[in-house]
């Protein structure tokens, strides 16, 4: 093979020091052959390029060794054969070559089908309300003063390009579940179609090509809201592409700089404007004259399925009750009923609050805190408890700044004189369970406007507020009126017991 260099001398020599051919090859020791190529082709380098690899041994098993490598391919990742094994195989059929020549084949034919598959891209479009796509990303804000990582949910309409977003602080299926309903919500229905990677709140196992088996509360969602969930193919994130390239877009223009603000719902009340702002002011990729926003309202909106309400998203769990009447999940605690103790519960977790069951009955109710170790009180949980323990009132935990109405709070400060105040007192928060807390509210209020303050007069008022009100006196219309009243008249009686005896 002839190199840069003795191409180049060689047409030095002849052009520039007007050598002979003769010359040249006796100085250089190349053949005549080689410079004439040389000066009549004028080119400055030669490369030698083999277009047909000769496979003495291999080449009559090539077609079986690309069926092997084909019917291998299209195997699940775990049930795959090695190389050596396919080239065992071969030998099975009667291949008599070496490993080496099998394992450059293979190579080759890899390569060739990867390059296909990733130079190609057949480019998508979508009818009005056919697909939406779902992705979350990860963004970095100042939530009250410190550095927080958020999950922020991504939803976009694959036709008219219009998204939502809303963060969150985890990625759990109650979040996916709220995400869900507040897009639908805002966007007015849902498409046809949701297009999902893999995320494990909705799948729980890949089969070969897009068979999934997803999860049964993640199927429940999609049949509320009348959506068939697609599963793009494992590591392929074009085939959500629009919603990949809405992370990117999101975090340069809502996310940079780093975004400062107190609470979750403040956040997301700015992203909401934020969406709707962008959508209003950003032309549509494929129809430029209109904006994305436009393109929403008049084409896409009609053709959605209609928003049929919020679902019931939670996420559920069994949980045991201590003797403190507490229940743990996600690392924090909270209270329930004291008619609860002892036997297990179901945890119910929604994307804000967290609701407690005992057979189907709602036996405590929360809002949702994120932090690790709290422990989160009702009060009125353990008033039941207080009975047994009324000296519990005055150093339970649950009872600290607790928070009473103020007709009610006046009259426990009222009774703290008395010896019994703590019973007194318990013997009054009792009352709520049959009476509520606005009835006992206005008895408290009774009591202390009539003068002495004592559990048995709050619960004597409560007492006559229970009883029937008196019937209603019933005015009697004129029509009905007598012309003539009767007149009491005994000697009438007189006669008619004459009358008798006289028979």
């Amino acid at each position: 093979m002839l190199i840069v260099e003795t191409v180049a001398r060689i047409r030095r020599e002849f052009f520039v020091k007007g050598k002979s051919i003769k010359e040249i090859v006796r100085d250089l020791g190349v053949s005549r052959n080689t410079v004439r190529k040389v000066l009549r082709t004028g080119e400055t380098s030669f490369a030698y390029e083999r277009t047909v690899q000769p496979l003495p041994k291999l080449g009559p098993w090539s077609g079986d060794l690309e069926r092997l490598l084909d019917t291998n391919e299209r195997k699940a990742r775990r049930e795959r054969l090695t190389l050596v094994r396919i080239f065992e195989e071969l030998q099975g059929l009667g291949y008599r070559g070496g490993y080496d020549a099998v394992r450059r084949y293979a190579s080759a034919w890899q390569r060739e089908r990867s390059a296909v598959a990733a130079a190609a891209f057949v480019p998508l479009s979508f009818d009005p309300g056919e697909a939406y796509q779902f992705d979350w990303s990860h963004e970095v804000v100042l939530l009250a003063g410190v550095t927080t990582m958020v999950k922020v949910a991504h939803m976009r309409l694959c036709h008219s390009r219009a998204f939502y977003v809303r963060a969150y602080p985890r990625e759990s299926q109650e979040m996916v579940f709220d995400a869900h309903d507040r897009a639908f919500a805002f966007f007015g229905g849902a498409c046809q179609r949701g297009i999902y990677d893999n995320m494990k709140t909705a799948v729980d196992a890949i089969f070969i090509g897009r068979e999934r088996q997803y999860n049964r509360r993640f199927l429940q969602m999609c049949g509320h809201y009348l959506v068939d969930p697609v599963a793009c193919t494992p590591a392929s994130g074009w085939e959500k592409g629009q919603v990949e390239n809405q992370v990117g877009l999101v975090r340069e223009r809502f996310f940079t700089p780093r975004l400062r603000f107190k609470s979750y719902d403040e956040m997301n009340a700015w992203l909401v404007d934020r969406c709707i702002a962008h959508a209003k002011r950003a032309a549509h990729p494929e129809l430029k004259d209109r904006t994305i926003w436009d393109v929403f309202e008049t084409t896409e909106r009609p053709a959605l399925i209609a928003y049929r309400g919020p679902f019931d998203g939670f996420h559920a769990l069994p949980a045991s009750v201590s003797k403190t009447l507490l229940v743990r999940f996600d690392y924090n605690k909270y209270s329930v009923h004291a008619k609860a103790a002892g036997r297990p519960v179901d945890v119910h977790a929604y994307a804000d609050r967290i609701v407690i069951r005992q057979d189907g009955e709602i036996v405590g109710e929360h809002a949702r805190r994120f932090g690790r170790e709290q422990v989160i009180y009702d009060p009125w949980h353990y008033v039941p408890v207080l009975a047994r323990k009324p000296g519990a009132l005055r150093n339970g935990a649950p009872f600290k700044d607790w928070a009473l109405p103020p007709s009610i709070e006046r009259v426990r400060r009222r009774l703290g004189s008395h010896g019994d105040s703590d019973r007194q007192m318990v013997g009054i928060l009792a009352a709520v369970n049959s009476d509520g807390i606005d009835a006992v509210e206005a008895a408290c209020a009774e009591a202390l406007a009539g003068g002495p303050i004592s559990r048995d007069v709050v619960l004597n008022i409560l007492t006559r507020q229970r009883q029937p009100p008196p019937p209603l006196t019933i005015t009697t219309p004129d029509a009905l009126r007598l012309r003539h009243e009767p007149q009491a008249d005994c000697a009438r009686y007189d006669s008619l017991r004459s009358s008798y005896g006289t028979a």
